[in-house]
């Protein structure tokens, strides 16, 4: 076994460029339509070859210990290869905590597929998706690394190529929690489904989260508004809190992004179509996307 590895891993961003809910499943589980993009932004993670199949985080306490979804992913992915390995995870976090950007799920995501290239576990891409929804909805459009349509739950995933102009992600610095949002009242869960489409944008297209979000967290209600002033392509990412705003140009951005009023964590960023993870991937890394069931 070795004794350290060198390599440091991407866990990239993601946002939504719309996201509708078609439907509620007989299980409670709500029926989806969205397009996940990646951002230049990342989280990185390196890994630490331990004796005695321990797997555990360099700084649980930071990180939620024991139940973190990467210590998760770890010993799923050493099951399913049926392999007694260990490995302290070392993550750092620059992503914000439940801003609507997929930090926790693309962290998961990137455990598996580092996990599988640095202790040559052998499991094919698939099966890492498979595993990766056992531990969250937006977890296997991380591993596959394309952009995608996706349906279901989020794991019907089929490649698209939306235009990726340069992007203002702004953090208002106001978590939004996942659960609290799907279970409000006012929620609109019967959007008509969407044709798959290149093009998300357009006035069909949107976040349904948005109304919900704008009245429990006013802040966020600012940010939008805000950032509507100077593009009318604007969206909440996920259910939120972090909002982006896209431009025709980097400089158009940088402006907007020099003139905010308040002092908003924010990134100007281009979107991207492939995530920087994707290198990692085994076999044929450049093929089609492979849809992942339940």
């Amino acid at each position: 076994m070795p004794t350290s590895f060198a390599q440091v891993f991407p866990a990239p961003a993601k946002i939504n460029r719309f996201l509708h809910i078609t439907g509620r499943r007989a299980d409670g589980y709500h029926e989806l339509q969205t397009v996940f993009q990646f951002l230049g932004l990342e989280d990185r993670l390196r890994f630490e070859p331990l004796p005695g199949g321990r797997v555990e985080m360099a700084d649980a306490a930071a990180v939620d210990g024991s139940d973190n979804l990467c210590v998760r992913a770890a010993r799923r992915v050493f099951d399913a290869a049926g392999r007694r390995e260990g490995v302290r995870i070392h993550l750092e976090k620059r992503l914000p905590v439940g801003g609507g950007v997929g930090g926790g799920s693309s962290d998961a995501a990137t455990t598996l597929v580092a996990l599988n290239h640095l202790f040559e576990l052998g499991l094919g891409e698939a099966e890492l998706a498979a595993l990766g929804l056992r531990l969250g909805a937006d977890v296997p459009v991380f591993v596959h690394g394309r952009a995608a349509w996706a349906q279901g739950v989020g794991e019907h995933l089929v490649p698209v190529e939306p235009d990726c102009p340069p992007a203002l992600l702004i953090d208002p610095g106001v978590p939004v929690s996942t659960g609290t949002m799907f279970s409000a009242g006012e929620l609109t869960r019967d959007r008509a489904p969407e044709r798959i489409s290149h093009s998300v944008d357009g006035a069909t297209f949107v976040n349904v989260f948005e109304p919900v979000v704008r009245r429990h967290h006013p802040e966020i209600a600012r940010v939008l508004d805000w950032l509507g002033a100077w593009t009318d392509r604007v969206r909440l990412s996920g259910t939120g809190g972090c909002v982006f705003g896209l431009f025709p140009d980097r400089a158009t951005a940088e402006r907007a992004r020099g003139a905010q009023p308040e002092p908003w964590r924010s990134w100007v960023t281009p979107l991207r179509n492939e995530s920087p993870l994707r290198a990692w991937l085994p076999g044929d890394r450049h093929g089609a996307m492979q849809t992942t069931g339940p």
